[in-house]
């Protein structure tokens, strides 16, 4: 009896020891002496795809741009498209960003440009040239922008009525936000 008294207090010796060792403030009451303060970094997760070298998800500060995600994908492809974005926009957490292609992304061979159209400038006819924008999403698009201002990022085209995911994956290689700026 007295050698399982031993091995049980042994034992809970351990265990303690190991959890003290995994959180070594378990077991401590506040005594109404102030909590130090922990330096807590206030961050958000993103994910980026498309066009960058490491295509992923990454936690950076609040108040980070698309170009602080782009940088930590390790900077933009050549074939990176720099009309379908911008650079200053702030990003929103939780959120995922699509860097388009200049190019075909479904033709292989293709080392033509594609021909896109604008989203934040041209008429409904023009944007209804695009597969998958019927002329009721071009009218749909219009009307965001006159109503919320231009879009800032081809993740928001999801916020007009009638584009859904599949929509919105089917056009976002094909559209822009601004022309070249020299």
């Amino acid at each position: 009896m007295f050698k399982v008294l031993i091995g049980v207090v042994i034992v809970t010796i351990l265990v303690i020891g190991t959890f003290i060792i995994l959180d070594p403030n378990i077991g401590i009451v506040n005594s109404g002496a102030p909590v130090s303060e922990v330096d807590e970094t206030h961050t958000l997760t993103v994910t980026i795809e498309g066009e960058v070298y490491k295509p992923s998800s990454y936690t950076l500060e609040e108040e980070s741009t698309l170009n602080d995600l782009i940088d930590a994908a390790g900077g933009l492809k050549s074939s990176a498209d720099e009309r379908a974005f911008y650079t200053t926009v702030e990003l929103v957490s939780g959120a995922s960003y699509f860097i388009a292609s200049i190019y075909d992304v479904n033709d292989a061979c293709n080392n033509d440009a594609v021909n896109k159209v604008n989203i934040n400038s041209d008429d409904a006819e023009t944007l209804a040239t695009i597969n998958g924008i019927t002329s009721s999403i071009a009218n749909s698009i219009i009307t965001y922008r006159n109503e919320k201002g231009l879009f800032q990022t081809l993740e928001q085209l999801q916020e007009v009525y009638g584009v859904g995911p599949a929509t919105y994956k089917k056009v976002r290689g094909y559209v822009i936000l601004h022309e070249w700026s020299y």
